[in-house]
This record gives structure tokens, C-alpha cells and sequence, in this order.
């Protein structure tokens, strides 16, 4: 009996001495070898190359934005890591540790497209489904840059009746934060909205689908608050905890720093808290007929190393924890998240200022999605997401708004949220208006693209360079391919008329007609109101 016990000791002295060490991996870059992966919201730094010179730690940060403890290699060659974990590209190597995780490295093929299709089917396969075709087929409101946070009924409504009334196609439409009660009493406000089932139902005969936005918060001097504290399901502060394990403790309940000021925050770890929160999910569609949700926050940021769970595991986790809800609502959209590439889950990009800066980084950041597996994903909204921006009329850059929506119309999701009607000359705003259209237009491809990704893990937009890995297409920042035989290319400089863009081997016929013959690089002139896109001749 003594030995039994002797040998266990031994096996969990053991098992907790690997796991406290820390995983290294040191790898030398090829010449000419390029890599992706991480983060999104540094896409557009990528690729990295022997020259780089960056350095990210993955524990606790989603940088913002869609996270994904990957690398990938023009050369075929990948790193993965089911815990966070740091990369640094520094000296023409690469090195990459884990404080918790394996650290596995290897090689498939010989260029990214190769070694992406290997690692898409064994660490983040697709589960067959995709979110709501809507979100696909027709363009995306959102009422936040209109109304920030006055939202309300009657103005809801106005934002609706002005899409229609302007030509637009109905979509899904996001009623934004502020709707509700409180963070976390999810309740419509009855001092802004009088009917807010009737005013569902007017949205949906109008031809929207409808979410709202919420968020894993609880504001701290409510009643909710005080429920779910009674309850063990919020996070609590462990430099406060009196006991030596979660049961054990005196409850002192963590208060959490964010955007809008400070709350508890739902412990999802535990299953009783997911069940609460689903609770109230299934009464707002139940009751007034919503149809999906926008799940903000979540940032793994919030979960620093002194909260305490019911079920312990690294910040990263408590992101995975809240994006899970999102299964449950095939209406759905994200902005950060941790590992969930390959599920149906819309990945929206982190909001982006009102800038040509910022608009240039809309393809390669989205490029970074779908590099990292994330494939049903949206660009952020059309002119940017930092409502300040918006606020003085006199500082609003109608071309950067016009070419926006130009970069969203041919990717898997458009997103308006400023109003083109408002903001814009008539003669731009109809600009806009194409481009809405244009994306309805093209709705059975886009959504075509996004049954195949459901089977397949193949992204929906594609960078060139995993569109053609043998073309040497590395560096193309500024176009795209949507599916395998579309390429686009927006114009994203400020007064640019024309712009050079590479046309692969074969034929392409332009949107307006033109048959070119590929395997070189053309100038064509970009008016304001033309975004051009090349489809393959199929022999």
C-alpha cells in the first residue's frame, strides 16, 4: 500500500514538474521563406520574414482581436500549440515558447497552401456548418455609429425605414450596446423602447433579421448582480479569496476594468453560469423574436492571473468559454476569440479608425483570418468602427467611406454603419449603394464559398500567395482572390485613379467586359466609382 501510494506521488510529482516547465522551440529561417499566423490584428505586418523583428505573447492577449497559436510557412513547415503561447522573430530565427503547452512543429508539402490544408483538417477541422446564410447573401446595419448610445426604438426604426427607403437591400441589422437594462439584466430599456417586440416584428416585414448586442459583464449594484454573486457564477479576485480552493473560499467578487467602466464579469467556466446566460439568450428570441446576437468583449485580457474560476485554466480560456454560447445562435458575430477556426462562427475585424491607414490594413488583416482558419469573417464596418470619428461631419473623407465599402462588397460579409445617406454627396452615396447591391448580386457565390468552407476548412477569400503558392506572390497585399477564380482588387490609396495589380497564367474577363490574357502585371484606371474584379475563363 505504502509503495501505491509511494509510485502515485512519484507520478504526480511527475506530471506537475513537465507541466510547470517551459516548452522551447528554436527555428531557423529559410532564405526566401515567408510565415503567417498568430493574430489578426497584426496581419498586415505579415508576412514575417528573416528580417523581422517582432515579438508576441499569446497568454492573455488576443491583441483585439481573432487569436490562433499557429505559424505557417511559404515552405510548408508549421508550429502549433494547444496553449498560448510566444513567438519572436528575431536574428533570421524564430523562437517560440509555451509555459503550459507542447510546442509542435513539422512540415507538410512544400508552400502554404500545402501545409494549410494539413493543419486546417488536424487542429481545427470544420464541423460541416456555417452562421445564418443572411449574413452571406445580403449586407450587414449596424446602429451604432448612428445612434451610439442612445439606442431606441424610434430611431431603430428610422435607420431601417432609411435603408429601405434609399434603395438598400434589407439585411440583418445589430441593435447595439445600450439597448438593454444594464450589462447584464437583459431586458430592453422601457424608457427607450415602448414595444420593442412590435418593433421586431415591424424589422422583420421590413425584411431584416435582428441581433442584439451583449456582452459576459454584469454591472456590480444590481440585482442580477447580487444573484449571481449568492451563486458562485462571476469571476471572483483571488488576491481577495479567504480559503484555499474555489469552494472553500469567502466569495469576494473580481471587478473588472473595461471599456465601460468597471463590472463583474461571468464565470462561463462554470456550467451553471452558461446555462443563466443561454436562459436569458432564449428568452430575448422567445419573447420578442430576436433573432441572433452580437457577442462583444470577451478579450482575454480581462482574465488576468489573479481571477478564479470554478474551473481553472489559462485568460485564453475564458474567451473560448464565451465564444462557445455563439454555437447555439447560427446568427452570430465576434470580435475576439481564441481558437475557433473551423466552427460557425462569424469573426468580425477588430473596429478600425476613419483613415486610409487603417483601410489599408483591411485585406491583409482579413488575409490573416483565413490564413489562422477563420473563414466566415467580416471586415469591420464600412468607413471604420470608432464612432468619434463620426462625430464632426466637417471631418468625414467621403472617397475613404466610398472605397470602404469597395473593399467589403466582394468579401464574405459587408458591414454599414454609418449612414451613406447621411455623410456622403448623392453621387457617392450611390456608389455605396452599387456596392450594396453588387454583394447582393454575388450572395449564391459568396454563399456557395461558404457551404464548400464548411467541408473542405478552404477559406473564402484567399491572400494570392495561398491562392497560388508558386508564384512568388508573398508580398501582394492589396488585392485578393474570392473563391479560386475571382480576383479582386480595390483601390485603397487616397486620389488614386489607377493602380497595378498581377493578373495569374489564363484568361480574365474584367467586370466590365474586357478578356485579358494573365501572367503579367497591368495598369488599369480606377475611377471612383469602379472597384475591379477579374473572374477566370474556364477552358
Amino acid at each position: 500500500m505504502r509503495i501505491a501510494k509511494f509510485l502515485l506521488l512519484i507520478i504526480f510529482l511527475g506530471l506537475y514538474s513537465f507541466s510547470d516547465q517551459e516548452d522551447e522551440v528554436v527555428i531557423e529561417i529559410y532564405q526566401g521563406e515567408y510565415w503567417w499566423g498568430g493574430l489578426s490584428s497584426k496581419g498586415h505586418e505579415t508576412p514575417y520574414d528573416a528580417s523581422t523583428n517582432i515579438k508576441y505573447n499569446l497568454w492573455g492577449d488576443n491583441f483585439g482581436n481573432q487569436a490562433q497559436p499557429l505559424l505557417l510557412s511559404s515552405k510548408g513547415r508549421f508550429v502549433w500549440c494547444e496553449e498560448p503561447m510566444e513567438y519572436s522573430f528575431e536574428n533570421g530565427k524564430i523562437v517560440v515558447t509555451s509555459p503550459n503547452g507542447e510546442i509542435i512543429t513539422g512540415k507538410q508539402g512544400n508552400n502554404i497552401k500545402d501545409v494549410y490544408q494539413y493543419v486546417s483538417k488536424k487542429y481545427f477541422p470544420s464541423n460541416g456548418k456555417i452562421p445564418e446564410e443572411m449574413l452571406f447573401t445580403r449586407p450587414q446595419y449596424n446602429t451604432w455609429i448612428e445612434l451610439m448610445y442612445d439606442q431606441n426604438e424610434e430611431a431603430i426604426l428610422k435607420y431601417a425605414r432609411d435603408i429601405i427607403d434609399k434603395g438598400y437591400p434589407p439585411g440583418v441589422l445589430m441593435i447595439d450596446d445600450n439597448w438593454q437594462l444594464d450589462y447584464g439584466v437583459w431586458e430592453f430599456s422601457p424608457q427607450r423602447f415602448n414595444d420593442p417586440k412590435g418593433m421586431v416584428e415591424e424589422l422583420h416585414g421590413m425584411g431584416f433579421q435582428v441581433m442584439l448586442w451583449i456582452c459576459p459583464f454584469v454591472s456590480p449594484d444590481s440585482e442580477v448582480f447580487r444573484h449571481l454573486a449568492e451563486r458562485g457564477m462571476l469571476l471572483l479576485d483571488e488576491d481577495r479569496k479567504n480559503g484555499d480552493s474555489w469552494e472553500n473560499t469567502q466569495q469576494e467578487t473580481a471587478i473588472i476594468r473595461w471599456w465601460n467602466g468597471s463590472s463583474a464579469c461571468l464565470d462561463l467556466s462554470n456550467s451553471e453560469t452558461k446555462e443563466w446566460f443561454k436562459s436569458r439568450l432564449d428568452y430575448l428570441v422567445n419573447e420578442y423574436g430576436v433573432d441572433g446576437f452580437k457577442f462583444d468583449a470577451g478579450d482575454s485580457d480581462f482574465y488576468n492571473e489573479n481571477i478564479l474560476s470554478r474551473k481553472m485554466g489559462t485568460p485564453n480560456d475564458q474567451t473560448g468559454y464565451f465564444a462557445e454560447l455563439g454555437l447555439d445562435y447560427p446568427l452570430n458575430e465576434y470580435r475576439a476569440s481564441w481558437k475557433m477556426a473551423g466552427l460557425p462562427l462569424v469573426q468580425r475585424l477588430r473596429d478600425k479608425s476613419h483613415s486610409w491607414e487603417d483601410l489599408q490594413k483591411l485585406i491583409p488583416d482579413q488575409m490573416s483570418q483565413s490564413i489562422m482558419g477563420y473563414a466566415y469573417t467580416c471586415p469591420d464596418m464600412i468607413g471604420g468602427g470608432e464612432f468619434k470619428s463620426f462625430l464632426n461631419a466637417s471631418t468625414i473623407d467621403e472617397e475613404l467611406v466610398v472605397r470602404s465599402a469597395q473593399v467589403h462588397a466582394l468579401m464574405p460579409m459587408m458591414q454599414f454603419s454609418v449612414a451613406p445617406w447621411r455623410v456622403l454627396s448623392d453621387e457617392n452615396q450611390k456608389i455605396c449603394l452599387n456596392m450594396a447591391n453588387l454583394h447582393k448580386n454575388m450572395g449564391n457565390v459568396i454563399l456557395a464559398l461558404a457551404k464548400e468552407s464548411a467541408v473542405t476548412g478552404n477559406p473564402i477569400v484567399q491572400p494570392m500567395a495561398l491562392a497560388f503558392p508558386e508564384n512568388a506572390y508573398e508580398m501582394i497585399k492589396d488585392q485578393f482572390m474570392l473563391g479560386d477564380d475571382i480576383l479582386v482588387a480595390p483601390v485603397i490609396e487616397k486620389g488614386k485613379r489607377s493602380r497595378k495589380l498581377v493578373l495569374p497564367e489564363g484568361k480574365w474577363v474584367s467586370e466590365e467586359g474586357d478578356i485579358i490574357k494573365g501572367g503579367k502585371t497591368i495598369t488599369i484606371d480606377v475611377p471612383l466609382d469602379r472597384l475591379p474584379y477579374f473572374t477566370r475563363v474556364k477552358k
